[in-house]
C-alpha cells in the first residue's frame, strides 16, 4: 500500500501537463485515483480466456470541477501458472476508434510476452464497451460515387459528408467534444496508475501508433518499451495521414494484389495479367454502380462500397483469396455480395467505431480547405490513383465544429527509444509517412519490412520482426541502428485461412 505522500506525488504527476489539470487535485485523487478495477472473466465469447473490468475517468480532463465521469472498459491476460507479471503492456488496434479489448488474445500466441507481462486491452473513450459516441447510424459512404465528378453528384457527395459531421456532433453531444487523443492519453495514464505501475510498455498498431506517440510525449517519464507498428505520421495532421491513402492503396493493389490474382487465373478466371484483372474489376464496379445488389442486412453493395470493402481486404495478404473469390463470383453473375460484406471490420457496438474515428480525427488536428478544395484534390488524386484516389475519408472534417485543442507535436525529446515497424507497401499507413515520423522522433529505431504490404506485422507470422520486437520488449535490447526484415510470402489460393489482425477501421 502506498503512503499518502506517495499517492499525492502520483496525483501531481498524473495531473501535470497543463495548468488547468493541476487544480482541484485532491478531489481527483479521491474520486478517481483511489478506485480499484474489479477483474472477472470476460462474458463475451470472443474474449474467452481474458479478464475484464471497468474504471471511471473524468468526463473532461480540462475541467476538474466537472463531476461527470466516463466509463472505460478494459481486458487483460496474465502470465500462466499464477506467476507475477514483470510489467504491464498496454495495447491498441488503431482506427482511431478500434475496440481494443480483444487484442490481448493476439499476444497469447507469443509466449515471451504472455509469460512475462500483464497485457491490457482498452476500449478507449467513445467506442466498444466504454461510453460511446454515435452518428445516429448515419454513414455517408456509398451515397454518392466519388468517381462521378458531375456537379450534381459532387454536390450530393459533399452534402452527405457535411451531414455526417452534423449527425456525429449532434447525436454525440457533449461527449463528442471530449473524445480526442489528449483526453485518451490521460485516461491511459490513469489506467497505468490503477494497475500500480510507475511505467508501462505499449504495442500500438496503425492509429495506435499516433496514440502511443502522444502518450509518450505527454508522459515521457512513464514510458518503458513502446512498439509502434504500421506508423501513422504523428508529426503531421490526420489530414496528411489520410491524404496518403490513394497513393498507398494503389501501390498495394498494383504491386501485390492484381499480379497475385493474375498468377492464379486458373482459379479465379479474372485475367492472366494485372491489367486484365484491373479491367475485370472495373467492369464489375461499373455493373454495381448501375445496379447495386441488396445485402441480407438491408444495405446495398454498389461501386463505391466495393472500393471500400476491397481496400480493407488489402490490409492483409490472408484475405486475398477471399477478395478474389468474391470478385470472381460477382464477375460471373453469382450473388457473392454477402461474402464480400464479411471482409473488413464492422463495429460491434452500433456505429461507435466509425463515430469515434470521425470524432478523434476531426477534433485532434485542424482541417485545411473547404468542399471546393476537396473537389479539386479529389480530381487530382483520382487521376493519379484511380482505385481509391477519389475517396476522401475525412471529408466530414471540413464541416466539423472543432473544439479549441492544440496537441503537442511528438518529437521524441526526453522519451526513451521507441521501436517502429513498417512494411514498404502498407495500404493504410504509407512508408513515406512512417519515415517522416521516424525522422521527426528523436531516438526512434525503424524496422523496415521489405517486399511486404501487410498492415500490422508484429505477432502475425514474421519471425524476423517477432524476434526483434520481443528482444526489445522482453530483454530491453535497443537496436543500435535501423534494421530491415524480409516480408512473408503471399498465400496460395488453397492455403488454410486464418483471421487477420483485428485492426480498427480504417487505420
Amino acid at each position: 500500500m502506498r503512503t499518502t505522500a506517495a499517492m499525492a506525488v502520483t496525483a501531481a504527476l498524473l495531473l501535470s501537463g497543463a495548468p488547468a489539470f493541476a487544480q482541484d487535485a485532491q478531489r481527483l485523487h479521491g474520486q478517481f485515483l483511489d478506485q480499484r478495477i474489479t477483474w472477472s472473466p470476460c462474458a463475451e465469447p470472443e474474449l474467452e480466456g481474458l479478464e475484464c473490468g471497468t474504471f471511471a475517468t473524468p468526463f473532461d480532463w480540462r475541467r476538474p470541477g466537472d463531476e461527470r465521469a466516463i466509463t472505460i472498459a478494459v481486458s487483460r491476460s496474465l502470465p500462466a501458472g499464477g506467476q507475477a507479471a514483470r510489467g504491464s503492456v498496454l495495447t491498441n488496434p488503431g482506427g482511431p476508434g478500434g475496440a481494443g479489448r480483444i487484442l490481448p488474445r493476439l499476444f497469447q500466441t507469443r509466449p515471451r510476452v504472455a509469460d512475462n507481462f500483464e497485457v491490457v486491452g482498452v476500449d478507449v473513450r467513445g467506442t466498444g464497451a466504454s461510453d460511446n459516441v454515435t452518428c445516429g447510424g448515419y454513414s455517408w459512404f456509398g451515397l454518392a460515387d466519388p468517381r462521378d465528378r458531375s456537379r450534381a453528384n459532387l454536390d450530393l457527395h459533399y452534402d452527405a459528408a457535411e451531414l455526417q459531421a452534423t449527425a456525429c456532433q449532434v447525436r454525440s453531444g457533449e461527449l463528442g467534444r471530449v473524445v480526442d487523443t489528449e483526453q485518451t492519453v490521460r485516461d491511459l495514464d490513469l489506467l497505468r496508475h490503477l494497475l500500480g505501475r510507475e511505467e508501462v510498455s505499449w504495442i500500438g498498431y496503425s492509429g495506435g501508433t499516433w496514440l502511443g506517440a502522444h502518450y509518450a510525449t505527454h508522459f515521457p517519464q512513464r514510458v518503458d518499451k513502446f512498439v509502434l507498428d504500421s506508423v501513422a505520421d504523428f508529426t503531421g495532421t490526420f489530414q496528411d495521414v489520410f491524404d496518403d491513402f490513394g497513393m498507398a492503396t494503389e501501390r498495394r493493389l498494383r504491386v501485390d494484389f492484381l499480379p497475385w490474382v493474375a498468377r492464379h487465373d486458373a482459379v479465379y478466371h479474372l485475367g492472366d495479367t494485372a491489367d486484365a484483372v484491373w479491367r475485370s474489376y472495373e467492369r464489375t464496379r461499373a455493373a454495381l454502380a448501375a445496379e447495386p445488389i441488396a445485402l441480407p442486412d438491408g444495405s446495398w453493395l454498389n461501386g463505391a462500397i466495393l472500393d471500400l470493402v476491397v481496400r480493407r481486404g488489402l490490409y492483409s495478404k490472408l484475405t486475398f483469396p477471399d477478395i478474389a473469390e468474391s470478385l470472381a463470383a460477382l464477375a460471373s453473375g453469382a450473388a457473392a455480395a454477402a461474402a464480400l460484406a464479411d471482409i473488413g471490420t464492422a463495429a460491434r457496438f452500433a456505429d461507435a467505431e466509425s463515430a469515434t474515428l470521425y470524432t478523434v480525427t476531426c477534433n485532434d488536428t485542424p482541417f485545411r480547405g473547404d468542399r471546393s478544395d476537396l473537389a479539386r484534390q479529389g480530381d487530382r488524386q483520382g487521376k493519379r490513383y484511380p482505385f481509391f484516389g477519389h475517396h476522401q475519408v475525412l471529408a466530414p472534417c471540413a464541416s466539423w465544429d472543432r473544439p479549441p485543442l492544440r496537441l503537442k507535436t511528438p518529437d521524441g525529446e526526453g522519451v526513451p527509444p521507441v521501436l517502429m515497424v513498417q512494411s514498404v507497401r502498407d495500404p493504410a499507413t504509407s512508408l513515406e509517412g512512417a519515415r517522416r515520423a521516424h525522422r521527426g522522433f528523436a531516438g526512434s529505431r525503424l524496422i523496415t519490412v521489405e517486399d511486404e504490404g501487410d498492415h500490422g506485422i508484429y505477432a502475425v507470422g514474421n519471425a524476423c520482426v517477432d524476434d526483434l520486437v520481443e528482444s526489445f520488449l522482453v530483454d530491453g535490447v535497443v537496436p543500435a541502428a535501423d534494421l530491415t526484415c524480409p516480408g512473408t510470402p503471399l498465400p496460395e489460393p488453397t492455403a488454410a485461412r486464418s483471421a487477420p489482425l483485428p485492426l480498427g477501421w480504417p487505420l
